[in-house]
């Protein structure tokens, strides 16, 4: 069944930080909405690559050995094993793509980490 999808109603749904929800699946990949407010943990994945696309706010990407600020309406890709985290001074609105084993705290196992997402 073909579905169409809107992200700001979705994203509506999400009142919780750093907890993304499932909205959609392609090819073993989710299609995820989160919402960021301060900072996440520093973690990596080792098995994926990870697609951050703002769609309201802005949020700085830090790396160990830079930060990369991403604004609305643009995207930026972490690739597999690089070492983050992201930290919005102000709630920001996120699409994520991200291959379905992904865990959202990567190689770190902590209260954040959710094994089975919500699918909204």
């Amino acid at each position: 069944m073909i579905e169409k999808v809107s992200i700001v109603k979705k994203l509506a749904l999400n009142s919780d930080y750093w907890v993304p929800r499932v909205v959609g699946e392609l090819n073993n990949q989710y299609v995820k909405v989160a919402k960021f407010k301060g900072a996440y943990d520093w973690h990596h994945h080792a098995n994926e690559d990870e697609m951050f696309l703002v769609i309201k706010g802005s949020f700085k990407l830090d790396l160990r050995d830079e930060s990369i600020q991403v604004n609305e309406g643009e995207f930026i890709i972490v690739p597999r094993g690089v070492e983050h985290r992201p930290v919005a001074d102000e709630e920001v609105h996120v699409l994520l793509f991200e291959p379905v084993s992904t865990l959202n705290t990567g190689n770190l196992r902590t209260e954040r980490s959710l094994d089975d997402l919500e699918k909204i």
